[in-house]
């Protein structure tokens, strides 16, 4: 276990390029070092139609080609960085004890619900989707679709996933101009949260909260502008008592990254459909890439006054994470502050292929996949054990990184148990899972209310079609291991048409019995293009009550 020390900031914190419907304050974040955050205010905000009623509307679902990221020259190549990871786990572990649940087809090829058969027009998917009192909700590129929990049925769907702002907003309703989706359950108020942002200018954050726990209903519907400086991609979400915070990357006008910006919107008043204001800080640093806002989990609300936590891998060779705290005020926004970061010390790693690089083989083909190993991926699952002695904070987080070398390179999930972000953040435990020679990549990550851990991700290799996987532990295996992994589905064939696979997959846990864990990806079922196909699969571990 390594202990996380604090070093000085070595990016400076930047203003958001201004705008007309942009205020801006001046406010110290860290001593001797001055720094602008940006409020922005709402365009607008209204109360939507059912969705169940929205989703009866005609509308274009696909999209010619490929919808995300059109332009050019936007990969970060990372340096190549060699050395020993020395948490390899290299054994399959003990038997997995998970009980399994629901294996539902999602959307994608072969899906087909109330509203029809879905037609994939975009790729990748970026298959994502959270777990409510009743319902799950699925999002892809550019869809949704709405099932019972119990019983796997589905209520709604297939439907284009910008319907929640169709007569609301040109922009935000513009299919071929939107990406990223995310659905998130705000398990604390059971509302849904819907998010989306546009590709191009005008870019936008567009934003739907339900005003009930049933997915089906109406929305409080909302739209944010952020001048980004010449793109923006690869938002992440989380949810916290005070906030709807996020997290994107940020390009400049000649399409060179500049760095992540982070941001949050009022949760209390979008809850209670008000006029509502984001409050953004952006990091003008091309070293450090996709960052992940910590998302709560299970009963008990992070200590009085907590800041959400940002968490990103630090430059490649650092061999470190860096925490960032976001304290927000939307009454004073002077008192806001973005500070950090907080070096925390890891074991060392070879970072995986960064965005656009492909590094992943297939069966039969040529065509490699990509990666995105420069992220920390979503969600960073955050949970208050308040009742322990002491009490303590975790968070649970994964990344792709390189093992092996030659011939036996490949691509793993590494994983962390991160403590006390609030105080002296501290690695409880850490891990490299890749028993065989088989590539895992795209892992998402929580943890239940007992303390078990769940990674779920994606699978492949020169003799294995892309497929889906996942594996565990009990809060009483020994530390840094994870135990056997279990096949969720099987892929029957390669994806020929291009490189890019994904930004990410999920993992997301009950909020009913807080124990069963929800994990949703993709596979490929055909070599013709736009042939993907994702599964909602549920698993429980047996000393979860």
């Amino acid at each position: 276990m390594e202990g996380g020390q604090s070093w000085p900031a070595e990016s400076r914190l930047r203003a958001g390029l201004p705008a007309l419907q942009l205020a801006l304050f001046f406010l110290s974040t860290l001593p001797g070092l001055a720094a602008q955050g940006i409020v922005i205010r709402e365009l607008k905000h209204d109360v939507s139609p059912p969705l169940r009623r929205l989703a009866l509307k005609p509308v274009r679902v696909a999209i010619p080609g490929e919808a995300e990221e059109p332009w050019e020259g936007l990969e970060r190549r990372l340096p190549v960085v060699r050395q020993t990871d020395p948490v390899v786990q290299k054994a399959a572990g003990s038997m997995l004890t998970t009980t399994a649940g629901m294996n539902l087809l999602g959307l994608g090829t072969g899906f087909s619900g109330p509203q029809g058969a879905f037609e994939i027009g975009a790729t990748p998917p970026d298959a994502n989707a959270s777990v409510g009192a009743t319902q799950i909700v699925e999002s892809v590129n550019l869809g949704t679709a709405i099932f019972d929990k119990t019983t796997g049925a589905i209520i709604v769907g297939p439907a284009f996933y910008d319907l929640l702002w169709f007569d609301f907003s040109e922009t935000c309703s513009k299919a071929d101009d939107t990406l990223d989706p995310v659905v998130l359950y705000d398990k604390q108020a059971g509302r849904w949260v819907f998010n989306i942002h546009t590709l191009g200018n005008p870019y936008q954050v567009c934003f739907a909260v339900s005003t009930s726990d049933d997915a089906t209903g109406t929305y409080n519907r909302y739209s944010f502008q952020i001048e980004a400086q010449g793109n923006m991609t690869n938002e992440q979400i989380g949810v916290w008592p005070d906030g709807y915070y996020l997290a994107h990357w940020i390009y400049s006008s000649s399409t060179t990254y500049v760095g992540p910006q982070a941001c949050v919107a009022d949760r209390t008043q979008m809850l209670a459909g008000a006029t509502a204001t984001m409050q953004c800080f952006q990091l003008d640093n091309t070293n450090l890439h996709g960052m992940a806002p910590a998302d709560w989990d299970g009963a008990n609300p992070p200590p009085a006054g907590s800041p959400d936590y940002y968490l990103i891998q630090g430059p490649a060779g650092s061999n470190s994470l860096q925490l960032y705290r976001f304290h927000v005020d939307f009454t004073t926004p002077a008192n806001s502050t973005f500070t950090g970061p907080t070096n925390i010390r890891v074991a060392p790693y070879q970072p995986a292929a960064a965005f656009g690089v492909a590094a992943i083989p297939q069966p039969a083909t040529s065509q490699l996949l990509d990666v995105f190993g420069n992220d920390v991926m979503p969600r960073l699952a955050y949970r208050y054990f308040a009742s322990a002695s002491p009490p303590y904070e975790s968070m649970v987080a994964t990344h792709s990184v390189n093992v092996g070398s030659g011939s036996n390179a490949r691509t793993a999930v590494r994983w962390y148990e991160l403590r006390n972000p609030g105080t002296t953040p501290t690695v409880y435990q850490q891990g490299t899972y890749s028993p065989d020679s088989t590539n895992r990549w795209m892992g998402s990550i929580a943890m239940d209310q007992v303390g078990d851990i769940a990674i779920g991700y994606n699978v492949s290799s020169a003799s294995a079609y892309p497929g889906m996987r996942y594996t565990g532990r009990l809060s009483t295996d020994p530390l840094g291991t994870l135990e056997a992994e279990a096949t969720i589905f099987s892929g029957s064939s390669s994806q020929a048409s291009g490189a890019r696979w994904g930004d990410y997959t999920s993992m997301s846990v009950d909020p009913v019995d807080d124990c069963t864990m929800w994990y949703t990806g993709e596979y490929v079922v055909s070599s013709a293009a736009l042939e993907w196909a994702t599964r909602l699969y549920s698993f429980k571990f047996p000393a979860c009550p």
